[in-house]
């Protein structure tokens, strides 16, 4: 799963390690330098608990581990720790996809019905699927009522809750995006049609075996019961004991790590920054699929309205000044949460895993520190109390997921679904920045000068809300 926006406070000190694994432990100058202070700062304020590589090229600039892979066996985290990668694995799926489409075994304009017929949704193609926007309705919010949480669920168990119960189409296939992971689960299964594999050992045959990727694997711990050596667990916060748990233990988390661990497609994908990197950097080969097959993957999603949105297949796109075009991908479940981000224009990399759920790393610096830009301080200007009132109400960035702005005395405030409170500050009239995440609100006026939408600006990419209250 992933969100547009994530705070989550930290309130535990936890005992970590940390362990440089940049090659040969050679004294770090330089960009290594500064970025080994940032992430050493952050493990130090309990920030940061995972591993980290950042390359150029396919050479290792800074690659360093912090934290434990187990706490209950207080085992250390190193460069070949495998971490569950949640929705970055969506990105191993898509090439799935092509892979078969350069087989010959399918088409992206092919329906979903013709690989699962039992499905009451019509008209949604293979190529909606995987820029998210088919409109399918969220399997997780199915399971949730209509699921023995006792009970592992599987692909075909998915399909088979979607056919008997025909939750409604959000919208008309083509006509919005709403990040989708039932489309992307639907993917695994379609590549399980069209190949007659597992889509576990077809990614096996088909990616990580050609590319060497020796510690990348389709794991569902809960699910298979097997023991993968050096694993990342991950751990949540247990606000009631005010300490890291495996989620299992924690009701809130408890049922979609168990009961939805046999589902894939959406995730399941686990690997190692080590591993990552590999895959990074035969995306600018030929060696899986044409340049021009890449090229298609990279390019935004067309709606039918001749609207494009920046998410091509499993990748989002975006673009920052000073640095160009940058592909990225953040994954988030109960104890992990992941990132990958690609720079095409300058060959830079950057891999966060992460097995503890902590504020999000400042990305910026990273980027900031890898291009030689200086960091400029945003300033806060004071707007008069009354004008604030203007910019509250509700603005949906996506079906359900609804920014919301209040006005406190002399503050103004927003809050997106299912997440804390957070404070917005003014750089300018109408444009605000925040101090939690890395991200600036800028609300838009009409023709008549009233507020009516604002877009959300967050790594490199742009999300517009409309004002709905």
């Amino acid at each position: 799963m992933k969100k547009l926006l994530v705070f989550i406070a930290v309130i535990l000190s936890l005992t970590g390690c940390a362990q440089n694994n940049t090659p040969k432990d050679k004294k770090l100058t330089g960009k290594a330098e500064q970025l080994d202070s940032l992430f050493t700062q952050l493990h130090n304020d309990k920030k940061f608990y995972g591993n980290v590589l950042i390359a150029e090229k396919g050479n290792i600039v800074y690659q360093k581990s912090f934290g434990k892979a187990s706490l209950e066996k207080n085992t250390a985290l190193d460069a070949e720790s495998m971490f569950e990668l949640a929705s970055v694995s969506k990105q191993f799926t898509a090439m799935g996809i092509m892979l078969l489409k350069k087989q010959g075994k399918l088409n992206y304009e092919d329906s979903l019905r013709k690989f699962i017929p039992e499905l009451p949704y019509y008209n949604i193609t293979i190529r909606q699927l995987l820029n998210h926007t088919s409109g399918l309705p969220d399997y997780m919010g199915l399971f949730a009522t209509n699921w023995d949480n006792k009970k592992i669920a599987v692909n075909k168990d998915m399909i088979a809750l979607l056919a008997k119960y025909k939750p409604a189409i959000l919208f008309a296939p083509g006509e919005k995006w709403e990040y989708s992971n039932t489309g992307y689960a639907m993917l695994a299964s379609i590549i399980e049609k069209a190949s007659g594999m597992e889509y576990g050992k077809y990614l096996e045959k088909n990616i990580f075996q050609p590319l060497v990727m020796k510690r990348t694997v389709v794991y569902r711990r809960r699910y298979e019961n097997k023991i993968i050596d050096n694993y990342a667990y991950g751990y949540v916060m247990d606000q009631s004991r005010k300490e890291y748990v495996l989620p299992d233990s924690v009701p809130t988390t408890a049922m979609m790590v168990y009961a939805l661990d046999g589902i894939v497609g959406d995730g399941t994908v686990n690997s190692t920054t080590n591993d990552l990197l590999k895959w990074d950097m035969v995306l600018y080969t030929e060696k899986l699929v044409s340049k021009e097959m890449m090229a298609e993957a990279f390019s935004p999603a067309r709606l039918n309205n001749g609207k494009t949105h920046n998410y091509g297949f499993g990748w989002g796109i975006g673009k920052i000044e000073g640095i160009g075009k940058i592909i990225n991908h953040s994954g988030g479940w109960p104890g992990y949460v992941t990132f990958i981000e690609r720079h095409p224009e300058s060959g830079k990399t950057i891999i966060i895993l992460r097995n503890h759920e902590t504020p999000e790393p400042p990305l910026q610096k990273i980027r900031n520190i890898l291009y030689g830009i200086k960091e400029v301080a945003k300033k806060e200007i004071l707007l008069a109390v009354e004008s604030l009132d203007q910019y509250t109400g509700e603005y949906e960035l996506a079906p359900g997921f609804i920014i919301t702005i209040t006005r406190e005395n002399d503050k103004l405030y927003g809050q997106a679904t299912g997440q804390e409170k957070f404070e917005l500050f003014a750089e300018k009239e109408d444009m605000f920045f925040l101090k939690v995440v890395e991200a600036k609100l800028q609300f838009i006026r009409n023709e008549k000068g009233a507020i009516n939408k604002l877009i959300l600006y967050q790594g490199g990419q742009e999300t517009e809300g409309l004002k709905i209250k």
